[in-house]
């Protein structure tokens, strides 16, 4: 490549780098206002987090048009390449987690009309920042390439399904001492199973910004907890 097409290519993967950046973004805050919506029994904000999902669904298809695009004109070998098919998965990660929280949303307009075990939605929230701290710290890494902070948020996948597979008994408990909780424990179990999916798509992320910078994801067998005992199906 001549030196003027080199340097615009390193523009255009840099501008993919920043789209994605701009995406965990959002992703990040999408999830942080639906336990803000939850902890306040706040609609609005819940109608903000389900309508903005749209500006994420927008920025993961520019991922796809920018990677589409260098995928064609660039025929990117080695280290590019591996940038450009992260990319593509690490935005489609970001993508879910975003819905998943929007999923939330839309059952926190439902809790705010009914009574909930306060202690139920400790636990939701307590779920929550454990997988917002380790995506925000996912992002982190793949802005800085840094595989060491991403291996540290791929072995805490572990202690979030633990936290999890708690809550869930807790829920069930709430359940069967007083029927007239069923309804909103339910929409509770939906929930933290929705957090935790979205924690394994950040589980994901990390062995991404491992692939991109060295060529490989982690060797150790992914660390788990016992919440696969509890795969209970997610909704739209």
């Amino acid at each position: 490549m001549a030196e003027h097409t080199l340097k615009r290519f390193d523009e255009e993967l840099e501008r993919l780098s920043a789209t994605i950046s701009e995406m965990g973004g959002l992703a990040e805050n999408q999830l942080a206002q639906s336990l803000v919506a939850l902890r306040a029994r706040d609609t609005e904000i819940a109608e903000k987090v389900i309508g903005d999902d749209v500006r994420v669904d927008a920025l993961d298809n520019a991922v796809q048009e920018q990677t589409v695009k260098l995928l064609a004109l660039r025929q990117p070998m080695a280290i590019d390449l591996r940038v450009i098919l992260s990319s593509i998965k690490i935005a489609s990660a970001l993508e879910r987690i975003a819905d998943y929280a929007k999923n939330n949303a839309k059952r926190s307009i439902v809790l705010a009309q009914t009574t909930t075990p306060p202690a139920a939605v400790s636990g939701i929230d307590r779920l929550g920042r454990l997988v917002l701290a380790a995506l925000k710290d996912v992002l982190d890494a793949f802005a800085h390439g840094d595989v060491a902070k991403a291996h540290d948020v791929w072995q805490r996948d572990e202690e979030i399904d633990q936290v999890y597979t708690g809550l869930f008994r807790e829920l069930l408990t709430y359940m069967m001492e007083d029927p007239r909780t069923i309804t909103a424990c339910s929409h509770l179990m939906f929930m933290a199973k929705n957090i935790e999916r979205a924690g394994d798509h950040v589980t994901n992320i990390a062995e991404l910004v491992s692939f991109r910078t060295s060529g490989h994801g982690f060797d150790e067998m992914r660390p788990k907890g016992s919440a696969a005992l509890y795969a209970a199906g997610n909704t739209p």
